[in-house]
């Protein structure tokens, strides 16, 4: 998909926002219901010409009407031109289309003059030319979101999405309150606090003496040993799950020491599994400062 344009299309209700969604969670540019003959300038924009890593995701579906059927003449002149790009068709059973209509009360677009049944025949024989030209046909009848957005990983990307969830490892003190926004939480406040090493007290968890004194301990390599292979268990899970970004929190008392060393022991361990792994020491300078004015009052 590297510098080529995937047109999204379907039914209605099959779930072309949740896809886009979940294209755009997967770095694809997206666009909506962009009209057709403005397809083929999309190569010409320079904001997407330079990004050559990041494809373009356009949606089209039949609440274009009238511009709605120059789609196979447009798809006609990015073949001749030579312009790289997949239509992906998401197909739905009717039940569950009626379903769905049924239950967020929206009103399908071809269905102004007609019953909703009527509307979704009358799209699908619109449809049918454009469904027979497609790259990937997807039935999302049964297909939850999670799921839908690991098809698409692989279906568009080529591999396993699940190992592209943003992890994010943050230390924290327990003092100055937990992260909200943490997803799994992991206590170190029983490892020996290096805070009562006079030479130890103002230093942080990044620097070399606290680092090898915390990572010595047996409890610390015994603690990274057992979480590390239950994060690369469940991590994935969350991922299938839908979750773009998963916060990881460890917490000492104050987010100096022992929780910054173990942050970033643990996430070296996990970036040798996933490939976006990041770490933030949320309270290790607040603390240090806190220590040295402490010291500097006595």
């Amino acid at each position: 998909m590297t510098n080529s344009t995937l047109i999204v299309t379907g039914m209605s209700g099959a779930g072309k926002t949740q896809a886009m969604k979940a294209l755009e969670d997967l770095g694809l540019f997206c666009i909506d219901n962009l009209p057709p003959p403005l397809l083929r300038d999309l190569s010409g924009l320079p904001g997407l010409t330079s990004a050559k890593d990041h494809p373009v995701a356009v949606a089209m579906d039949v609440r274009g009407r009238a511009m709605f059927d120059h789609l196979l003449s447009a798809l006609d002149t990015l073949k001749d031109d030579g312009k790289p790009h997949q239509i992906l068709f998401l197909e739905c059973n009717d039940d569950i289309l009626v379903r769905r209509y049924s239950e967020t009360r929206r009103k399908h677009p071809l269905s102004e003059d007609c019953s909703l049944f009527e509307g979704i025949a009358a799209e699908r024989r619109l449809l049918a030319p454009i469904r027979d030209r497609a790259d990937i046909i997807l039935d999302t009848s049964r297909m939850k979101s999670g799921e839908l957005k690991l098809r698409l990983g692989r279906m568009v990307l080529g591999h396993d999405v699940r190992l592209d969830i943003a992890v994010e490892v943050t230390s924290f003190g327990f003092k100055h309150g937990v992260p909200l926004d943490a997803d799994l939480m992991f206590d170190v406040r029983f490892l020996t606090n290096p805070y009562y090493d006079p030479e130890l007290r103002v230093l942080g968890g990044l620097d070399a003496p606290v680092a090898e004194f915390v990572l010595g301990l047996p409890e610390a390599q015994r603690f990274i040993d057992d979480v590390c292979p239950l994060l690369e268990h469940w991590v994935p899970l969350h991922a299938a799950a839908g979750k773009a970004r998963l916060v990881i929190a460890i917490g000492c008392t104050g987010g100096q020491h022992r929780s910054v060393a173990i942050s970033e022991q643990l996430a070296t361990r996990l970036a040798e599994k996933f490939r976006n792994v990041d770490v933030i020491h949320r309270d290790m300078r607040k603390n240090i400062a806190q220590i040295k004015e402490r010291m500097a009052s006595t």
